[in-house]
C-alpha cells in the first residue's frame, strides 16, 4: 500500500474515531438503566429476562447483561456496581460466594450482604439444589440408590461442569463428605448429558430444576448424607434501588414465591427443548402467572451477533 493511501485510511480511522467517541460523550441525557445480569446457563438468562421485563413494565429502561459468566464473576459484578440485580441461590451464597466466612444463618448472611451494600430480596418459590445423575437402567443394574452406593463402584467415570469441579459446596466437598474413591473430570455440562446418555460416562452433577434429567432418561442419586444444601432461589440487589428506582425494587416483590421447581423445570424445557428464546418464555411466564402483559421484541440469532459485535469493535475503536 503507498504512503498516500496509508494517510488516506489514517484520516479515516482518526475521525470515525472521533466521530464514535463523540457518539459516546454526547449521548443525550435520560434515565440510567437498570443492569439486571445473569449467570451463563439456561435458567440465569431466562430469570435475568423476566426480571428485565419486570423493570421495563415499570417504564424504566433496562439491560439485561445476559451470560456474564460463573457465580464469581456475576457476584463480583453486583459487588463492584457494575450491575444492579442478578438472581442467586441460598446454598451459593452460604457455601461459595461467602464460604470464607464459614457456614452463616440465612440472618447472618442478610446482615453480612447489607454491609456491603445488598439485599436479599424476594424468593422465587423454588428450590434448585444440586444432585448426581446417572442412566436409569445403568443404577439399576449396579443398585446404585444413593450416593453413597457410589464407593463400591470405583471404576465409574464421573464428568462434571467445570464449576462444579471448582465450586467448595461442589465436587472438592462431595468427595471428602462421602470419602468417594473415584477421579471426576470437567467438562461443559452439556457435553456431560450427552457423554453419560452415550454411556462414555456414568455420572454427572444436574440441577433438580433441569429440563434435560427426563429428556434423556436420568435419575437422580439420594444424598442420604445430606451434603448439598438448600438453593432457594432469591433476586439480589443493590440497596441503592431502593432510593434510585423504589418502583423496581416494589416489581421485584412480585416473584416472591410464584415459581416451583416443576414450573422452573417447565420453563427451562421451553427454551431447551422447545427451543423458544428465552425473552420470549420470560414474556409468556409473565403474562401466564402474573397476569402481566410485556413486550418483548426478540432477536434473532444473527441480530444477536450484529449487536454483539458492534458493541466489540466499538469497544476497540474506543
Amino acid at each position: 500500500m503507498s504512503g498516500k493511501n496509508l494517510r488516506v485510511w489514517g484520516g479515516l480511522l482518526v475521525v470515525l474515531s472521533l466521530f464514535v467517541g463523540g457518539a459516546l460523550f454526547f449521548q443525550p441525557k435520560g434515565p440510567k438503566p437498570v443492569r439486571i445480569g445473569s449467570k451463563a446457563f439456561t435458567e440465569g438468562v431466562l430469570l435475568g429476562d423476566v426480571l428485565r421485563l419486570l423493570v421495563e413494565s415499570e417504564g424504566v429502561p433496562c439491560e439485561h447483561k445476559e451470560q456474564m459468566g460463573g457465580t464469581r464473576i456475576v457476584w463480583g459484578a453486583l459487588e463492584a456496581g457494575e450491575i444492579d440485580a442478578y438472581v442467586e441461590y441460598t446454598g451459593t451464597l452460604q457455601r461459595e460466594i461467602l464460604a470464607a466466612d464459614g457456614r452463616r444463618s440465612l440472618a447472618q448472611i442478610r446482615k453480612t450482604l447489607e454491609d456491603r451494600g445488598i439485599r436479599m430480596g424476594p424468593t422465587l418459590g423454588f428450590n434448585n439444589t444440586y444432585d448426581l445423575g446417572m442412566k436409569k437402567e445403568r443404577a439399576e443394574a449396579l443398585g446404585i440408590r444413593t450416593i453413597s452406593d457410589l464407593r463400591e463402584h470405583p471404576n465409574l467415570s464421573l464428568v462434571f461442569s467445570h464449576e462444579f469441579m471448582d465450586r467448595d459446596d461442589g465436587w472438592p466437598g462431595l468427595k471428602r463428605r462421602y470419602s468417594l474413591p473415584q477421579a471426576a473430570r470437567g467438562i461443559d455440562h452439556d457435553l456431560a448429558y450427552r457423554a453419560v446418555a452415550s454411556g462414555e460416562a456414568d455420572v454427572l452433577a444436574v440441577y433438580s430444576t433441569d429440563a434435560k434429567i427426563p429428556m434423556h432418561g436420568h435419575g437422580t442419586r439420594e444424598d442420604d448424607l445430606g451434603y448439598f444444601p438448600s438453593y432457594e432461589a432469591l433476586v439480589l440487589y443493590r440497596i441503592e434501588l431502593e432510593t434510585t428506582q423504589p418502583d423496581v425494587v416494589a416489581a421485584f416483590e412480585l416473584l416472591r414465591d410464584q415459581i416451583d421447581e416443576m414450573r422452573m423445570a417447565g420453563l427451562n424445557a421451553e427454551v431447551e427443548i422447545d427451543e423458544r428464546p428465552e425473552l420470549s418464555v420470560a414474556a409468556s411466564f409473565l403474562e401466564e402467572d402474573l397476569g402481566l402483559y410485556v413486550a418483548a421484541e426478540v432477536e434473532t440469532s444473527w441480530q444477536r451477533i450484529l449487536r454483539m459485535t458492534k458493541e466489540h469493535v466499538l469497544l476497540v475503536v474506543v
